[in-house]
């Protein structure tokens, strides 16, 4: 995957994270509830009754965001160079990985260690290790 530097600035980069940082505080003070992706998008595969609205909401808006953002801004060139194969790979492994580590790098990365979750920052590191791993593996071992 290559990214088009020239486009990625601090300023959009602070501006994303100050809205998931708000948006994460906002569901967790008005619904009480921990803005994991895995975790919501599960809750909508096994619904229980009065949980399906604010799950929807929240999968809606993540997919509308870039759309709406499409309008004001061009959004940036990406350019994946993985096959199919390899991506469909990847995101088993990432919802296997997401099951045995009790939610995602959003659950855990942003929301457990605002909450000062021993659990989170343990899963935090564990991410961030397997995925310095993984590059240094994929660019230096198997390139």
């Amino acid at each position: 995957m290559t990214i088009d530097w020239p486009q990625l600035t601090p300023w959009t980069a602070l501006a994303g994270g100050l809205l998931i940082g708000l948006a994460s505080a906002l569901l967790i003070l008005f619904n009480g509830r921990i803005a994991g992706i895995s975790g919501i998008l599960g809750g909508l595969l096994m619904p229980r009754a009065g949980d399906i609205a604010w799950r929807a909401a929240f999968l809606a808006g993540l997919v509308a965001a870039p759309l709406v953002y499409r309008v004001l801004a061009p959004l940036p060139a990406v350019h994946v160079e993985a096959g199919t194969l390899a991506l469909v790979v990847a995101g088993l492994l990432v919802g296997i990985g997401t099951r045995y580590g009790a939610g995602c790098t959003s659950g855990h990365g942003i929301c457990g260690l605002s909450r000062r979750s021993p659990r989170s920052l343990a899963a935090t590191a564990a991410f961030m290790l397997a995925g310095f791993v993984t590059v240094y593996c994929m660019r230096h071992l198997f390139n």
